[in-house]
């Protein structure tokens, strides 16, 4: 019967040990094997990194596990906890303004891979132009993501905002507003869905293309490419940028593959940030 007990407290002990490790913690998720486990948005982020899973991380060495969210806070969340190894959905500022907002939070942006232009589209008008006196523009709720649709509107002469203010713009720094716009900010998942109610929305690139919108012909304005700091990369937990699985993964992502990849497939709708 000890001996009995034993076996049994054992087995309990090395459960419970297991069921711990499984909880995430500061090491990344893939520690002590050869996976990378990584975050992504759906589109475009997850089919380029399924491209670089598929064709080029083989012959690399390279073993990838791609998990998709549908937001932008989970994430860096289980980045964090050490549920994820990298993730890949997120520029700069929208990092910097996470890391701000998230005392103790250390994750550092390691490889720069592609621009989603920012764009504003209409079920309602087929140019900015028509856009009638109060009509209504959603736009993205989160801080980095308003401030650059607010600057996209000024940069196609729709609004002016105090001198400046920059990416962190709110509504509250529109200086001159002629045609008497007014904004719905929403989370920047719905904005596809919002055209059927609004008479225009500045809809981030990933949604629009999930949401079957060709950028690059549906816009009525898009971002330009040219100086801007928006391109979306690879993320780590701070200290493990030098690990030489994320070393080769973010190699490939800057190759001349995926970069040929992303020109084939979005046709100016997504742009390569590598030069």
């Amino acid at each position: 019967m000890r001996k009995l007990i034993g076996v049994v407290a054992t087995a309990v002990l090395a459960l419970t040990v297991a069921a711990c490790g499984g909880q995430g913690g500061s090491e990344p998720a893939a520690a002590g094997d050869d996976v990378l486990t990584v975050g992504v948005s759906p589109v475009p982020h997850g089919e380029v990194l399924k491209y670089v899973k598929d064709k080029l991380a083989p012959a690399a060495g390279l073993k990838l596990d791609i998990v998709e969210f549908t937001d932008y806070v989970q994430p860096n969340v289980q980045l964090q906890e050490g549920r994820l190894d990298a993730n890949y959905f997120q520029h700069r500022p929208y990092l910097a303004d996470f890391l701000k907002s998230k005392g103790g939070a250390e994750l550092t942006f390691v490889q720069a891979v592609h621009l989603e232009p920012l764009g504003l589209y209409s079920r309602k008008v087929k140019s900015a132009g028509e856009l009638a006196s109060g009509a209504t523009v959603a736009v993205p709720n989160d801080a980095t993501n308003l401030g650059r649709s607010l600057k996209l509107l000024e940069d196609n002469g729709l609004i002016k905002l105090k001198p400046g203010v920059g990416t962190a713009a709110t509504e509250r720094d529109v200086a001159d507003n002629p045609k008497k716009l007014e904004f719905k900010p929403l989370e920047a998942a719905q904005l596809p869905r919002s055209l059927e109610d609004v008479d225009a929305a500045v809809i981030n690139g990933n949604y629009a293309l999930e949401a079957k919108l060709t950028p690059a012909s549906d816009a009525l304005v898009l971002e330009k490419a040219e100086n801007n700091p928006y391109a979306n990369g690879l993320v780590v937990l701070k200290g493990h940028e030098n690990d030489p699985q994320i070393k080769k993964l973010a190699q490939l992502l800057a190759g001349p593959e995926v970069k040929k990849f992303i020109e084939d497939t979005y046709k100016g709708s997504v742009i390569s940030a590598t030069g």
